[in-house]
């Protein structure tokens, strides 16, 4: 088996490749950053054997990039059986009036436009593999899985584009799903909540706006890359093989308040 995860140079993306890898899957990394990726890299050698690590810098919000993303996969492992969009950046914590246009595009591109790139060289690739397949569970066996959040619902103050990239996830993922629901493609988001990683080192690191974070949530504390990472690959794995187009909220209950 094998995955392609975005945006795995670090966070939630580094664990969920991790994962895959202790699973057994070989997984393809992607990253803008070369020098983190490679360090990715070592890492999961370090952690997992017997299976294939391939890095492969670029930027999924062009084009070209998914283009070759997807060849090399082929190329180097045979097929794609999961495709993780990972890769997504905050964007400007600004008021919507001091926006600009270049920053809007940045989020969009990243969050949202290359998730779509992606898919639909990914999409393209399963439809051709499952053609020769017949029964019910083999042609359930192919997923993508969108990293989203749970502002895709919670409005988030100061976070106009990376609120719409997230709201954008949300139904990019349900009306792909519906497109290949039966051809043997599921579909699925997992919406993280406050998880401890670098984008949040700004909480992370203050003792008394961690304690703030954490009293929102319902749970009390911040959660885990590895908690994203373990349900990425159930919602790939045969346990999930009647589940498609549906988010998993993983928040430690922040939206059941929110």
């Amino acid at each position: 088996m094998n995955a392609i995860v975005t945006g795995s140079s670090r966070g939630i993306g580094e664990s969920i490749a991790l994962e895959f890898a202790k699973s057994g899957y070989n997984v393809i990394i992607n990253s803008r950053n070369d020098a983190d990726l490679r360090k990715t890299k070592d890492e999961i050698l370090r952690n997992v054997t017997g299976v294939k690590v391939i890095h492969f810098p670029g930027d999924v919000s062009q084009e070209q990039v998914c283009f070759n993303l997807l060849d090399v996969a082929e190329q180097e492992l045979g097929s794609i059986d999961v495709l993780v969009n990972n890769a997504g950046i905050n964007g400007p914590e600004k008021n919507t009036s001091d926006i600009t246009s270049s920053e809007w595009d940045e989020v969009l591109d990243i969050n949202l436009k290359g998730s779509f790139l992606c898919s639909r060289e990914a999409i393209k690739r399963m439809l051709n593999y499952s053609q020769d397949e017949h029964s019910n569970n083999e042609r359930s066996k192919y997923s993508i899985i969108n990293i989203s959040s749970v502002h895709q619902t919670t409005p988030m103050p100061l976070a106009v584009p990376y609120a719409a990239s997230k709201g954008g996830m949300e139904m990019l993922t349900k009306t792909m799903a519906l497109e290949v629901a039966d051809k043997g493609i599921r579909i699925n988001a997992i919406a993280p909540g406050a998880i401890a990683t670098m984008m949040n080192i700004d909480i992370l690191q203050d003792e008394n706006k961690k304690k703030q974070e954490e009293s929102k949530i319902p749970m009390h504390r911040i959660g885990e890359a590895s908690e994203i990472a373990t349900v990425a690959v159930f919602l790939a794995s045969p346990a999930a093989s009647y589940i498609t187009g549906t988010t998993v909220y993983v928040d430690g209950g922040l939206t059941l308040v929110s």
